[in-house]
């Protein structure tokens, strides 16, 4: 999926069916303020054929999310998940390329600004956990199952998503 791919969300609150089509970048929500949009790693690997999932806590509120950041120049979608997976959470491994969905979040800036953002999410099978990595210090990481993961993060979409996340359907 590229930024000029056409997506369809819902925003919380927001009554059904929300927001029309709408481009990813320089799209609007319902209030008419631009939606940023994000790339997300939905990390997970496997253990006795039953999925396990990545979480990370934020740098401010330390609250449980994705690893996530904004478009790269030069890199695909995907290619910048895994970066920030590794960034975030020092994760090494594959991505697809192919999205999971899309979540509608808002994400606090460090001068207390909010801004209303759309994470688009991208599988990545982790081969290997970096002890250090660039935001080791700042960061806490944890492997969840699909049901405690769905269970810690704040977004109803995203703990959809995480609920029913199916690896088998992947090739990674």
């Amino acid at each position: 999926m590229t930024t000029q791919d056409q997506i369809q969300f819902r925003l919380p609150g927001a009554p059904a069916p929300a927001a029309p089509l709408l481009q990813a970048a320089g799209a609007s929500d319902p209030a008419g303020q631009v939606l940023q949009t994000q790339y997300a790693a939905l990390c997970y690997r496997m253990i006795k054929d039953k999925p396990q999932i990545l979480l990370i806590t934020s740098r401010g509120t330390k609250r449980w999310i994705l690893p996530k950041g904004w478009p790269m120049k030069h890199r695909s979608p995907g290619q910048a998940a895994l970066r920030e997976a590794y960034e975030e959470a020092g994760v090494i491994g594959r991505v697809s390329e192919t999205p999971l969905g899309l979540v509608p979040y808002r994400k606090q800036l460090a001068s207390g600004e909010e801004l209303s953002c759309i994470g688009i999410i991208y599988p990545v099978r982790v081969a290997l956990l970096k002890a250090e990595y660039p935001e080791a210090g700042e960061r806490k990481r944890k492997w969840f199952s699909r049901k405690k993961a769905a269970r810690q993060v704040l977004e109803p979409e995203l703990a959809r998503l995480l609920a029913g996340f199916d690896p088998a359907a992947l090739k990674l």
